[in-house]
């Protein structure tokens, strides 16, 4: 699936650009996330940059007959309810495993939002990972990947980051593109 979302965005003239930072674990901030193109160039950028990537879920959907499909697809379930929330169970996640490429879309949606979802800060921060930022540019047709932004507890160095690395990058539906701001900056 991979390698046929790769053949088809090559031959609709995408690019792949950057490189994977080297080091084991770090979470893949996704944006503008604003068509369902999206995934497809997603499946691409997986096979371009030969990532095995790592995505959370709703704990229900790793459920029979589907949890065994979303597992191998690299789900990781969580649970909304339980104490000490998402982030400390990806965090756990990241603790128990060697290498742990997380890839979050922190819009949340297709359609524009006043604020990006601000999980992908605290995972990073909590699992002491970077961020790699991946846009998706359909004027330019290219999947471009940042280099790795660490993050401390500030988070308006991190969305300065972010806002410069995505400036001029428009989504395949520029009207599903929001600001790139989380709630805390405000």
């Amino acid at each position: 699936m991979k390698w046929l979302s790769y053949t088809l965005a090559r031959l609709l003239g995408w690019r792949f650009l950057g490189v994977l930072p080297p080091v084991p674990k770090m979470v893949v901030v996704g944006a503008p996330h604003t068509s369902n193109w999206d995934f497809v160039l997603f499946l691409a950028a997986l096979h371009a940059y030969r990532i095995r990537a790592r995505f959370i879920g709703k704990h229900t959907l790793f459920r029979r007959p589907f949890g065994l499909v979303f597992r191998a697809w690299g789900g990781i379930p969580v649970d909304r309810s339980r104490p000490g929330g998402v982030v400390r169970q990806v965090a756990d996640v990241f603790e128990r495993c060697d290498e742990l490429i997380l890839v979050i879309a922190p819009e949340g949606t297709r359609a524009a939002t006043p604020f990006w979802k601000s999980g992908f800060l605290k995972i990073a921060e909590t699992a002491g990972v970077p961020i790699v930022f991946a846009s998706i540019d359909a004027l330019a047709r290219a999947v471009t990947l940042s280099e790795a932004v660490t993050h401390e507890g500030d988070p308006a160095e991190v969305m300065e980051a972010a806002r410069a690395f995505y400036a001029g990058k428009m989504g395949v539906r520029p009207e599903g593109g929001g600001p790139i701001r989380v709630e805390e900056e405000a």
